[in-house]
């Protein structure tokens, strides 16, 4: 072999590695790349999720260095170190931050004021604003008088923002009394922030509120005055003289119930008002002007004509057994005082004449002077 291409040889040797170590090198180049990369995805990891302990290990590497300098043990006490930020899965629950406040609802201290609109009822404003009706009318007797049935469109109602009465105070009122009378606190009268009580100024001679001053008497209550007919019996009809027009005079005697009582019109669904012991202790049956109304069991008609205290046109029947019957707001009255009727007879028809919003029977059942759910009764 010449010497010429023996050198040739070497050169392309020399080539070769060189082209080697230049792979290499690119290869070795690549993988540190991915592997910073790699490094670098875990670490963003981490801190999404929470993690950190790099953080973590150098602060209690630092807390071991200071308990270490200051002598004493060679180890940090667990109460040296600080909490440490979550490395992994733990056993128990933990709360997930959450970009979603809910804020709770705290009743408020101002009087609002709402006015009725067509369609309105106590107890759909009542509702409306998270209070009971009988709470819309201890606030409004001015204008309600304690009578749902005076709810008409315009009016302007008060709204008080808890459940309790609204009360003017009176020249010799005291928190004891008034307390006492609406069955609550003094200290529920005194504390709520609305109605602006310096609570230093309060003893026995002085509640700190003005008389003429309106106030809010949280969880109060009071009876609600009732403005249908009185118990009339047929021994007594005279009783109800100072009802209205349509009291009957005389002593009467003639039919007498079987206790089981009929539906007594029409219609079968309530139009708005439904029993309600301290608040309507009656049914509100809907129907149409002149709908028929049936005696619900025999008796005798005790009371016949038109009342005073916003009824309308009212028939009261005394079934005897300690049972009555009444029906309101009537268009027509076929009966008269004094008259016989037995079960299921026609005795008027469905009308809205009184303190009425729209044609219905107002309808109670009365057992020994107490007004029952006629629910519980009625075929």
């Amino acid at each position: 072999m010449s010497a010429t291409t023996t050198e040739s040889a070497g050169k392309d040797t020399t080539l070769s590695r060189g082209r080697m170590i230049n792979k290499i090198t690119v290869l070795s180049l690549n993988l540190l790349v991915v592997a910073l990369i790699a490094v670098l995805a875990y670490l963003v990891w981490l801190r999404i999720n929470g993690y950190s302990p790099i953080t973590s290990s150098q602060s209690a590497s630092s807390e071991i260095k200071e308990a270490s300098s200051e002598g004493g043990s060679n180890l940090a006490t667990s109460s040296s170190l600080p909490e440490p930020i979550s490395s992994g899965p733990q056993e128990g629950v933990f709360r997930k931050a959450s970009l979603l406040t809910i804020i709770p609802e705290r009743p408020g201290v101002e009087i609002l004021t709402y006015t009725v609109k067509t369609g309105d009822t106590l107890f759909t404003i009542a509702e409306q604003f998270k209070i009971k009706p009988t709470t819309l009318l201890w606030g409004n007797f001015e204008t309600l008088e304690d009578n749902p049935h005076l709810l008409k469109p315009g009016q302007v109602l008060n709204v008080l923002p808890v459940d309790g009465t609204y009360y003017q105070w009176q020249k010799n009122d005291s928190l004891e009394s008034v307390a006492t009378y609406f069955h609550t606190t003094t200290d529920a009268i005194a504390s709520f922030t609305g109605n602006q009580i310096d609570l230093t100024t309060i003893n026995q001679e002085n509640s700190g509120i003005e008389s003429g001053q309106w106030v809010v008497v949280p969880d109060g209550r009071r009876a609600i005055k009732d403005w249908g007919p009185p118990a009339i019996s047929r021994s007594n009809p005279a009783s109800a003289k100072s009802y209205g027009p349509g009291a009957c005079e005389a002593v009467y005697e003639g039919a007498v119930g079987t206790q089981s009582f009929l539906w007594p019109t029409t219609e079968r669904f309530i139009s708005g008002f439904a029993f309600d012991p301290g608040l309507h202790p009656a049914l509100d049956i809907a129907g149409q002007i002149g709908n028929a109304i049936y005696a619900a069991d025999s008796g005798v008609v005790v009371y016949a004509g038109w009342s005073d205290y916003g009824y309308g046109y009212l028939i009261v029947i005394d079934h005897g057994f300690g049972w009555q019957t009444a029906y309101a707001h009537l268009s027509a009255v076929g009966v008269s005082c004094g008259q016989s009727v037995f079960r299921g007879g026609l005795i008027g028809g469905l009308g809205s004449s009184g303190n009425s919003t729209g044609a219905h029977l107002h309808f109670e059942l009365v057992y020994n002077g107490a007004k029952l759910n006629p629910m519980d009764f009625l075929q």
